[in-house]
């Protein structure tokens, strides 16, 4: 069997009967819904870090030298702007469209490194972050396009 994918039309398989849809995955449109709900919450939670941050700047203790070396109010907003660009790009996933898709892949890759960078300021939270969105790329990488054809 082989299979082709038209932009107008979806992904089709070629058959001797003629050319046939072929239904999305019903898991891969669950782990991208999967995905959108985790960049929620890692936009939320990445503001949540930015705004502690900001607000009060001797929460976070710096134990040693690392390669990013901003203030700590310096971090915070930046992952206030991370955090609500990413919820912003979530709440976009669920409409299924190719762009929202490209820009959760991107946002997710910055966040990632932005906590990536935040690790000496609380590593446990930035490895739970970071892991987060490994499982978001993948899942927009190798499933977001069957959310689309639903």
């Amino acid at each position: 069997m082989t299979t082709y994918s038209s932009e107008k039309t979806g992904t089709h398989r070629l058959t001797p009967e003629g050319v046939t849809p072929v239904e999305p995955s019903m898991g891969a449109v669950g782990m991208t819904m999967l995905a959108a709900v985790l960049m929620i919450l890692t936009g939320i939670w990445q503001a949540f870090v930015g705004l502690v941050a900001v607000v009060n700047d001797t929460f976070y203790v710096v134990t040693e030298k690392y390669i990013a070396q901003f203030d700590v109010t310096t971090w915070g907003w930046i992952h206030l702007v991370v955090g609500v660009v990413v919820l912003l790009a979530g709440i976009s996933l669920f409409s299924g469209t190719t762009w929202s898709r490209v820009v959760g892949i991107a946002l997710a890759c910055i966040s990632a490194l932005a906590m990536f960078a935040w690790m000496p300021y609380y590593p446990l939270w930035a490895i739970t972050v970071i892991a987060m969105n490994v499982f978001i790329l993948w899942a927009l990488i190798a499933h977001g396009r069957d959310i689309r054809r639903v």
